[in-house]
């Protein structure tokens, strides 16, 4: 495939045609399976056309809603255009548009977070309901009809198969060297049919290069050429810093003591500043020829190839700042070898991380301190984006880690807290919990053993009195000695902060 012949299937030329008019396909409250994974390989033209519709639809007195599924999150040109056009009536498994956040939250949109390693498999058991249409973004197409993947996979194999019509955007912007990257595993069933997923080494490519797609479900190719949602990342400040330099110091112990080989074990790694903070930091580490099996490519880990620091990335998505898209895609031919792009259920498949021994690395918004995660919402009810995959890898990591800041909101508010608002991650599936304060290694220690080591490691000094008094009280009161409880008042700790805006309290 040329960079100038992008569409090789004659079929499919002939199906070429304007976004406006793929739209048209699209009828309201059906179901449409769009491509994307945090930002990557997602479709611009059709969403925003189909946006512009439904906004002329309302204007004439005639509702238009659709229900969205995605791999995860997208970008403006799709869940942004769609949430302010107000055309979504449902949406999975996870999001990061702030309009769509808002509707969620104001109960104008429904919304279904799951594991990101179930979405397939539940779209197969067919409880989701009929899918309607996929428009999946591609970086070409062959002369027999397959499709070259762009920058993410996600649930692209899913969609294609289960659609009842496909909408194909080609999108030039993405590189032509993209062929080859991708493993496309076909070999998953629902059970008994069920067999272990073959792979023993991140490496291990077990699939096929391109997505198949009959032709003849395809009712459109829409040509573009558009950037992915590459957004930049903040220069690690004094926290993300000491972050890092707490989980290296501690990753260095654990191959001190003989509990991790010199390369490490696979890393995954969350997406945001401190994750990407983390993988910097690993380049002057004495960590050489690791390797990654991951979600997402984000810059850091791209810097960690390119330096022979990582000897191979499995993802299923990127997730790059403007400056390292535009590397990537004028040097992908660098890379193609050593990065395999898969479907995010094999990606985040739980037999596979378990096999493999990742090291999770993940962020949260809180955690209490007996280790319970909390990577979802805001005081309890208000959702920030969705669990993602940190808890495919979490429960089945060989270590897993959890990192934040101490405090929120410029300190008002302490990221550790006596009891989660909403919990995400239970204590088992906790091992690690990191903060610019410290590191606290939890495993094998009880309830109450956690709670002195976090209060006493992880939390801001500004907090630890409030804490500690918090711990002392349940431990005179509490119904069970166990997990000691005031269930009450580790309630109001948070409504606290509703009532006042601070969280700067005292016992």
């Amino acid at each position: 495939m040329s960079a100038r012949h992008r569409i090789g299937c004659a079929r499919l030329r002939d199906k070429r045609m304007s976004a406006d008019e793929a739209a048209r396909f699209i009828t309201p409250h059906s179901t449409v399976g769009m491509s994307g994974f945090t930002g990557s390989g997602y479709p611009k033209a059709v969403p925003m056309a189909l946006a512009a519709r439904i906004e002329a639809e309302h204007a004439a007195g005639r509702p238009f809603r659709v229900r969205v599924w995605t791999g995860a999150s997208t970008g403006p040109e799709l869940d942004g255009a769609l949430a302010r056009a107000e055309g979504i009536e449902f949406r999975l498994p996870y999001n990061s548009d702030p309009l769509v956040r808002e509707q969620i939250n104001s109960g104008r949109m429904e919304y279904f977070d799951l594991h990101l390693s179930q979405v397939a498999p539940m779209a197969w058991q067919g409880f989701l309901g009929p899918l309607d249409t996929a428009v999946i973004e591609v970086s070409g197409i062959r002369e027999d009809g397959a499709l070259v993947p762009s920058s993410s996979v996600g649930n692209n194999k899913t969609w294609i198969d289960q659609a009842r019509q496909v909408i194909v955007e080609v999108n030039r912007w993405q590189s032509a060297a993209l062929d080859g990257m991708h493993d496309i595993y076909y070999g998953t069933a629902l059970p008994p049919n069920r067999v272990p997923i073959p792979i023993v080494r991140p490496g291990d490519r077990i699939g096929e290069p391109y997505l198949r797609c009959d032709p003849d479900k395809v009712v459109a190719v829409v040509e573009t050429d558009a950037p992915d949602r590459n957004l930049p990342f903040r220069a690690p400040d004094a926290a993300a810093r000491a972050i890092a330099g707490h989980l290296l110091e501690f990753l260095r112990h654990e191959v001190k003591v003989g509990r991790l080989p010199s390369a490490l074990l696979p890393i995954q790694s969350g997406v945001g500043n401190i994750p990407n903070a983390v993988l910097g930091g690993l380049l002057d580490s004495p960590f050489e020829r690791m390797n990654a099996y991951t979600e997402v490519i984000q810059d850091g880990m791209l810097e960690l190839l390119a330096a022979d620091r990582l000897g191979v990335i499995s993802a299923t998505g990127f997730s790059l700042s403007p400056e390292a898209a535009a590397a990537f895609n004028a040097d992908v031919a660098r890379y193609r070898e050593r990065i395999l792009l898969r479907p995010q259920e094999i990606s985040n498949h739980p037999e596979v991380i378990r096999r493999l021994g990742c090291l999770a690395m993940n962020g949260m918004i809180e955690a209490d301190i007996y280790g319970a995660v909390n990577s979802t919402h805001v005081m309890g009810s208000r959702i920030q984006n969705g669990i993602g995959g940190s808890g495919d890898f979490a429960r089945n990591a060989y270590i897993s880690i959890f990192m934040t800041p101490s405090t929120a909101k410029d300190g008002r508010i302490s990221a550790i807290v006596p009891q989660a608002s909403h919990v995400d991650h239970i204590p088992q599936d906790v091992q690690v919990l990191v903060t610019e304060q410290g590191l606290a290694d939890l495993r094998g220690l009880s309830p109450k053993q956690r709670a002195r080591l976090v209060i006493d490691t992880c939390a801001h000094p500004d907090y630890r009195p409030a804490l500690a008094d918090y711990f002392a009280r349940a431990r005179a009161h509490s119904y069970g000695q166990q997990s000691p409880s005031l269930l009450t008042e580790a309630l109001s700790w948070h409504q606290r902060f509703i009532d006042t805006g601070t969280m700067r309290v005292s016992s």
